[in-house]
């Protein structure tokens, strides 16, 4: 892709997909067995980068510029259009959870004297307060936060590489069968950014190449991770894949990568957390302050009434997130097919029984998912 647009709308997708499900992947690679985890990536893999397809051809069949539940409610009508809203904020609610928990491990890893717990409520309460005051734009500082993180990322694994054991990994647990199913899908969601990037691009018939780089980057970067990660931490793998390294690397090397994990879980809660409070504000006329209470103390309360094991929170996201909009975005590009308004610059040629196909392992896989990770958290 040598155009410029292309690379800033790869880049654009990577950053928007990669985010904290990454954590959860070598923990679920070491319970759920490598084997297994691989065939999840394959399928998972192959069903997430059609629905993104799906999403563009979607876009670039409609003449107004919306976003997903834009487009639900012109394909589909109001009643799929109050599902996909719950959807988003169901979905929106269990990241910022899931950050409030992982600011606590990061943090932990920098104060070893403090509880995780406690951490985790500092974390919250500062959080918040930027949250109520309301952050204009923080794109520069996830963009430096974001480049920061990977460069730690890509520094454990220069200290890991030597210190990895293939007897840690299991090939299959029957155990764990189904524990990467939400954990993945959660770390793979990415297509609320398609119709971004769809405007960032200089030539819109580069979107399809976009969205399939993008993918197989971020599908490579994941299955490295984890296998890294979880090649040298091994049963001691921790959810947050960080803390669990520190036996191995050392303080110092635990403590910048600790820093550099708090300050993108940091500036994700904000981005979400504003996003979450302005969609209330804006779309269903919340006073500011019931907005705030709404978007900051719903993940707050669930935390504290003790949904707090990281995997759960996600794998449990993941799948419904996935399930709703998955299902959502392949009924809009049904109908998109039909009634689109204007000629694509790209058309996928699917036969309608591949699409009731991911919308059967969407539904299928979150069934027992949804039963195996209730049965882990007890």
């Amino acid at each position: 892709m040598k155009d410029k647009t292309s690379l800033l709308a790869s880049a654009t997708l990577i950053g928007t997909i990669i985010g904290a499900g990454i954590f959860g992947i070598p923990y679920v690679m070491i319970w759920g067995g490598v084997l297994t985890s691989l065939f999840y990536f394959l399928i998972l893999g192959g069903v997430v980068l059609l629905i993104h397809l799906f999403f563009g051809e979607i876009v670039l069949r409609t003449n107004e510029k919306h976003r997903l539940v834009g487009y639900t409610e012109k394909y589909l009508g109001k009643r799929a259009k109050i599902l996909v809203t719950f959807s988003v904020i169901f979905g929106t609610i269990g990241a910022l959870l899931a950050y409030i928990i992982l600011a606590g491990d990061f943090l932990k890893i920098i104060f070893p004297s403090f509880s995780s717990f406690q951490l985790s409520l500092i974390a919250w309460a500062v959080l918040s307060f930027f949250v109520f005051w309301g952050i204009k734009s923080i794109a520069w500082s996830e963009l430096l936060m974001s480049f920061g993180f990977l460069v730690a990322i890509f520094l454990i694994f220069f200290f890991c590489l030597p210190k990895i054991n293939l007897a840690n990994f299991t090939l299959i647990n029957k155990d764990f069968l189904f524990l990467p199913y939400g954990v993945l899908l959660f770390s793979l969601i990415g297509w609320n950014a398609v119709p971004e990037i769809e405007l960032l691009l200089a030539k819109k018939v580069n979107l399809k190449k976009v969205i399939f780089f993008s993918m197989l980057f971020v599908l490579s970067f994941y299955f490295l991770f984890g296998f890294i990660i979880g090649g040298v931490s091994g049963k001691v793998t921790s959810q947050d894949a960080l803390s669990g390294l520190s036996n191995f690397l050392g303080g110092k090397i635990m403590i910048f990568g600790g820093i550099f994990g708090l300050l993108a879980v940091a500036t994700s809660f904000l981005i979400l957390g504003n996003y979450l409070k302005n969609t209330l504000i804006f779309d269903y006329k919340f006073f500011r302050l019931s907005a705030f209470l709404v978007a900051c103390f719903t993940p707050l309360i669930l935390f504290l009434i003790g949904i707090r094991e990281f995997i759960f929170v996600i794998a449990l996201v993941g799948t419904f997130m996935a399930l709703i909009d998955g299902t959502i975005i392949c009924l809009v590009y049904q109908k998109a097919k039909k009634l689109g308004e204007r000629v694509p610059e790209y058309t996928l040629n699917i036969s309608p029984k591949l699409i009731y196909l991911i919308i059967a392992i969407l539904s299928v896989g979150g069934f027992l998912t949804f039963i195996e990770s209730f049965t882990i958290a007890k």
